[in-house]
């Protein structure tokens, strides 16, 4: 049995968190791992909004959660701690209907001892819109824990099918601080030194794209992608 399939290769790791993890698994498998982070998280743990949305919840409680990724959950709980205002946030998600969007949102409410009324097997927003969109909204007050972006089809399909939407803005995606590994990572793809890339979420695609386009490599890496550079991601996302 062969303990380095992947000897001989090289991948791109353009993951902003637990890179270390992912290259380090590549690499006990024999790659070459090129590191070029294309996106960085920004908390939002001093934010103003984020503190009125908690108020808000407390204030005038919820009838659903919907929880999209684990850090955003695990960041919301850490830092209403700092408020003050974990303990009353805890008692509203309690009694709350908690939807998980995901494994790792679903183990992070379960982490923090609660538990998924119902979690969608694809890992999207749409389904979970379907979901709730099965159901009578109208009256309905839903949280929605964002996941660095505005996400417009869930909340605006909810409002329009009678929910209140709150809408809990955790953290950002930004571009990373440094764009240069980004484009060189684009440059050995395009020139095929590079055998695959790996994606760990959808910003992280767009901010790739975006770099190749800024210096003109933008249809050259889709044709690289299409054809001899493997695209791997995690989830349908």
């Amino acid at each position: 049995m062969n303990d380095e399939p992947l000897a001989g290769f090289t991948v791109g790791v353009t993951a902003a968190r637990r890179h270390e993890e992912l290259s380090a698994l590549l690499e006990r498998r024999g790659a070459r791992v090129v590191y070029a982070p294309a996106i960085r998280l920004v908390s939002l743990s001093d934010d103003a909004l984020l503190l009125a949305a908690t108020r808000q919840m407390l204030a005038s409680p919820v009838d659903d959660v919907v929880v999209t990724t684990g850090i955003g959950f695990r960041t919301w709980l850490e830092t209403a701690d700092g408020w003050g205002l974990r303990d009353g946030l805890l008692r509203e998600l309690n009694d709350a209907r908690i939807l998980t969007r995901g494994p790792k949102a679903r183990g992070a409410v379960r982490a923090a001892g609660m538990a998924e009324a119902w979690s969608p097997e694809s890992e999207s927003c749409e389904e979970v819109l379907r979901h709730l969109l099965s159901e009578d909204l109208a009256g309905r007050r839903i949280a929605v824990q964002l996941y660095g972006e505005p996400c417009p089809g869930l909340t605006d399909g909810l409002r329009q099918a009678g929910a209140t939407v709150l809408e809990i803005p955790v953290y950002q995606w930004a571009p990373a601080e440094d764009p240069e590994p980004l484009r060189r990572l684009v440059e050995q793809a395009v020139a095929g030194t590079l055998d695959a890339i790996t994606f760990t979420s959808a910003p992280a695609v767009a901010a790739t794209l975006a770099v190749a386009d800024e210096h003109g490599s933008g249809e050259p890496l889709l044709e690289a992608l299409r054809t001899r550079v493997v695209a791997a991601r995690v989830g349908l996302v």
